[in-house]
Protein backbone atom coordinates (compact mmCIF):
# COMPACT_ATOMS: atom_id res chain seq x y z
CA UNK A 1 0.00 0.00 0.00
CA UNK A 2 1.57 3.58 -0.87
CA UNK A 3 2.07 5.72 1.98
CA UNK A 4 0.61 9.18 1.51
CA UNK A 5 3.29 11.55 0.40
CA UNK A 6 1.50 14.86 1.35
CA UNK A 7 -0.95 17.00 3.13
CA UNK A 8 -1.84 16.47 6.85
CA UNK A 9 0.51 14.23 8.89
CA UNK A 10 -0.40 10.93 10.09
CA UNK A 11 -0.87 10.86 14.05
CA UNK A 12 0.90 7.88 13.79
CA UNK A 13 3.86 9.08 11.92
CA UNK A 14 4.65 11.92 14.10
CA UNK A 15 4.91 9.52 16.73
CA UNK A 16 7.38 7.37 14.95
CA UNK A 17 9.11 10.52 14.31
CA UNK A 18 9.30 11.35 17.76
CA UNK A 19 10.38 7.83 18.69
CA UNK A 20 13.56 8.14 16.73
CA UNK A 21 14.70 11.73 17.92
CA UNK A 22 14.55 9.94 21.30
CA UNK A 23 16.34 7.14 20.06
CA UNK A 24 18.87 9.47 18.46
CA UNK A 25 19.33 11.15 21.49
CA UNK A 26 20.37 8.51 23.64
CA UNK A 27 22.63 7.05 20.93
CA UNK A 28 24.45 11.24 20.77
CA UNK A 29 24.56 11.13 24.41
CA UNK A 30 26.64 7.36 24.67
CA UNK A 31 28.46 8.37 21.55
CA UNK A 32 29.13 11.93 23.54
CA UNK A 33 30.57 9.52 26.59
CA UNK A 34 32.23 6.52 24.82
CA UNK A 35 36.02 6.82 23.75
CA UNK A 36 36.17 5.78 20.18
CA UNK A 37 39.16 5.06 17.68
CA UNK A 38 40.73 7.93 15.45
CA UNK A 39 42.93 7.19 12.74
CA UNK A 40 45.29 9.68 12.13
CA UNK A 41 47.02 11.01 8.81
CA UNK A 42 51.15 10.85 8.94
CA UNK A 43 51.20 14.45 9.71
CA UNK A 44 48.82 13.79 13.11
CA UNK A 45 45.45 15.21 12.14
CA UNK A 46 42.13 13.08 11.59
CA UNK A 47 41.12 10.85 8.77
CA UNK A 48 38.31 12.53 6.92
CA UNK A 49 36.29 12.71 3.96
CA UNK A 50 34.56 15.29 2.24
CA UNK A 51 31.07 15.22 0.45
CA UNK A 52 28.57 17.00 -0.74
CA UNK A 53 30.14 20.36 1.01
CA UNK A 54 30.87 18.97 4.22
CA UNK A 55 34.05 17.25 5.65
CA UNK A 56 33.62 13.57 8.03
CA UNK A 57 35.39 12.87 10.47
CA UNK A 58 36.24 9.47 10.77
CA UNK A 59 35.50 7.34 14.16
CA UNK A 60 35.21 3.43 14.94
CA UNK A 61 34.14 2.06 17.33
CA UNK A 62 36.28 -0.55 17.71
CA UNK A 63 39.47 -2.00 15.92
CA UNK A 64 37.51 -4.57 14.07
CA UNK A 65 34.87 -1.82 12.83
CA UNK A 66 38.39 0.36 11.77
CA UNK A 67 39.20 -3.02 10.13
CA UNK A 68 36.42 -2.99 7.80
CA UNK A 69 37.00 0.20 6.62
CA UNK A 70 40.53 -0.34 5.56
CA UNK A 71 39.49 -3.24 3.68
CA UNK A 72 36.56 -1.73 1.91
CA UNK A 73 39.61 0.96 1.15
CA UNK A 74 41.61 -1.68 -0.03
CA UNK A 75 44.14 -0.55 2.37
CA UNK A 76 43.79 -3.73 4.85
CA UNK A 77 47.97 -4.60 4.57
CA UNK A 78 49.19 -1.53 6.37
CA UNK A 79 49.13 -0.40 9.40
CA UNK A 80 46.42 2.46 10.47
CA UNK A 81 47.65 4.11 13.52
CA UNK A 82 44.95 6.18 15.92
CA UNK A 83 44.17 7.84 18.79
CA UNK A 84 41.09 6.99 21.41
CA UNK A 85 39.43 10.54 21.79
CA UNK A 86 35.74 11.04 23.27
CA UNK A 87 33.15 11.50 21.01
CA UNK A 88 32.12 14.41 23.08
CA UNK A 89 36.10 15.93 22.24
CA UNK A 90 35.32 14.92 18.30
CA UNK A 91 32.16 17.23 18.21
CA UNK A 92 33.10 19.64 20.86
CA UNK A 93 36.39 20.44 19.84
CA UNK A 94 37.42 18.91 16.38
CA UNK A 95 34.83 19.77 14.68
CA UNK A 96 34.99 23.31 15.43
CA UNK A 97 38.45 23.14 14.42
CA UNK A 98 38.08 21.73 10.79
CA UNK A 99 37.04 25.85 10.06
CA UNK A 100 34.42 24.04 7.41
CA UNK A 101 31.14 22.33 8.00
CA UNK A 102 32.40 19.17 9.16
CA UNK A 103 30.41 16.05 10.92
CA UNK A 104 31.67 12.89 12.60
CA UNK A 105 30.70 9.57 10.14
CA UNK A 106 31.43 6.17 13.14
CA UNK A 107 31.80 3.06 11.99
CA UNK A 108 32.20 3.93 8.05
CA UNK A 109 32.90 0.84 5.88
CA UNK A 110 30.73 -1.30 8.28
CA UNK A 111 27.60 -2.64 7.16
CA UNK A 112 24.22 -1.41 8.75
CA UNK A 113 25.87 -0.55 11.86
CA UNK A 114 27.94 3.62 10.53
CA UNK A 115 26.05 6.24 12.14
CA UNK A 116 26.12 10.28 11.11
CA UNK A 117 26.93 13.17 13.35
CA UNK A 118 25.69 15.72 11.33
CA UNK A 119 26.97 19.17 11.89
CA UNK A 120 23.40 20.54 12.99
CA UNK A 121 22.17 22.21 16.08
CA UNK A 122 22.13 19.98 18.95
CA UNK A 123 24.96 17.64 17.66
CA UNK A 124 28.11 20.36 17.36
CA UNK A 125 28.17 23.62 18.92
CA UNK A 126 25.77 26.18 17.55
CA UNK A 127 28.52 28.35 16.22
CA UNK A 128 29.75 25.83 13.85
CA UNK A 129 25.84 24.34 13.10
CA UNK A 130 24.90 24.39 9.11
CA UNK A 131 21.44 25.30 10.47
CA UNK A 132 22.34 27.36 13.37
CA UNK A 133 20.41 30.69 11.70
CA UNK A 134 17.30 28.61 10.92
CA UNK A 135 17.28 26.89 14.04
CA UNK A 136 17.82 30.71 15.59
CA UNK A 137 14.92 32.23 13.41
CA UNK A 138 12.63 29.38 14.17
CA UNK A 139 12.78 29.77 17.70
CA UNK A 140 11.39 33.34 17.51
Amino acid sequence: MAQPTGGAADPGSQGESASRRRQFAVLLGEFRRTPVLLPVTEDGSPLTGDYDGIRWIYAFSDESALARFAIARGEGSREWPYRRVLGARLLDAAVPATGVPCGVALDVGSEGDGVLFPPVVGIVPDAVAVDAETSRRDSR
